[in-house]
């Protein structure tokens, strides 16, 4: 890892439980999802919708985003990392 990456640029500052909703944006911008149960993520970044498949149990999905769709996302037990 390059020594002008700090610690505070790897790790997250707060965690917060997130049920996915269509239009319902989160409080926060977050850096990454983590998955607690296996399935898919639908996020929107920026105007695209991506939806990230079969993601595993235990999975950081490193994203950007304050909206984490209900829509196509069949994963549980999703945290907003920022």
């Amino acid at each position: 890892m390059p020594s002008h990456i700090h610690d505070r640029d790897r790790s997250f500052s707060g965690a917060i439980a997130v049920t996915p909703h269509d239009t319902n944006e989160l409080a926060v911008v977050c850096r990454a999802i983590y998955v607690g149960g296996a399935g898919n993520v639908s996020v929107k970044m920026g105007e695209t919708v991506v939806t990230f498949i079969a993601l595993p149990v235990g999975t950081i999905l490193p994203v950007r985003t304050s909206l984490i769709r209900a829509t196509l996302t069949t994963a549980t037990n999703l945290v907003a990392l920022y």
